[in-house]
């Protein structure tokens, strides 16, 4: 298995007021000694823009960029996206995986609109269009359904699915909170997933957001997401699904935290991190 962090799990977040942002020293140490390999790119402005100094900073801690977390607003007729994502391509080295997700426009993710039918078709032919440019550059895109974008429930994912040619970001948490069973897909759309988020999920939060009962955010505080083999997931079942299905890409550890105070050094959301690469190596053995 190809291993790589995220930023988020350690509650480096693009959303404003998110709570405590840790450094990036910090964070890209606690992976090296976790004995990652890689990271996603996180949030603007967490690791540098230039692509030099940035792979410069990863060097230091023998880390490669995996990923690269693009929000982009998809669905406006009115907005051409091409142009950012030519941008994001030029700054991210091969082998970086663009995972887009559908933005709404919005700050957070804490509500977002339903799509009209003219919305719907500017977004799938943004996709089909984005997938092609990405290909011609030697880049992969996938298109991540997200809680608080316009693609998160079921209906959505299966509409994309069924209607655009883009690849998927499988991440397992905000399929289950969307209402998408994580191990059905994984086995249903193993050709169209090329690169994977791992979260372990407490069903009951999830089900309190899917329902309105409380907010992504508010969920995300309350512990909605658990370190792998510790919530109502079945991690193993997805990964033995893609791993059958030929799935050559990165496992991103990413359990979205919200830190309100600084912890002590490699401590807080580095022991949920470990605890993931425990339970996978249990899972391996």
């Amino acid at each position: 298995m190809r291993l790589a962090g995220a930023p988020i799990s350690w509650g480096v977040c693009e959303v404003p007021g998110w709570g405590h942002q840790l450094s990036p020293r910090r964070v890209l140490a606690e992976m090296r000694d976790l004995g990652l390999t890689a990271t996603e790119l996180g949030p603007d402005g967490f690791l540098p823009s230039d692509p030099g100094e940035r792979g410069a900073l990863l060097d230091e801690y023998d880390l490669e960029l995996a990923g690269a977390f693009v929000p982009v607003v998809l669905h406006d007729p009115g907005r051409d996206p091409l142009p950012g994502i030519e941008r994001a391509m030029d700054d991210l080295g091969p082998g970086t995986v663009l995972v887009l997700a559908a933005a709404t426009g919005i700050d957070g993710y804490d509500g977002r609109p339903d799509l009209d039918t003219r919305a719907w078709r500017t977004l799938l032919s943004n996709l089909d269009a984005i997938t092609v440019r990405a290909a011609e550059r030697g880049h992969t895109v996938t298109l991540h359904p997200h809680v608080g974008t316009v693609v998160e429930r079921r209906a959505e994912v299966e509409r994309v699915l069924g209607e655009c040619s883009v690849p998927l970001c499988l991440d397992t948490g905000h399929l289950l909170v969307g209402g998408t069973d994580p191990v059905w897909l994984s086995r249903f759309a193993a050709p169209r997933i090329a690169h994977v988020h791992l979260k372990d999920v407490d069903v009951a939060l999830a089900d309190a957001v899917r329902e309105g009962r409380t907010t992504y955010t508010q969920a995300v505080g309350d512990g909605l997401y658990r370190p792998l083999g510790q919530g109502d997931i079945d991690i193993a079942e997805v990964i033995r699904s893609l791993e059958d299905s030929g799935y050559e890409g990165w496992y991103v550890m990413e359990q979205d935290t919200i830190l309100t105070t600084e912890p002590a050094p490699a401590s807080g959301p580095c022991e949920d991190v470990r605890a993931c690469l425990s339970y996978l190596s249990s899972k391996a053995a």
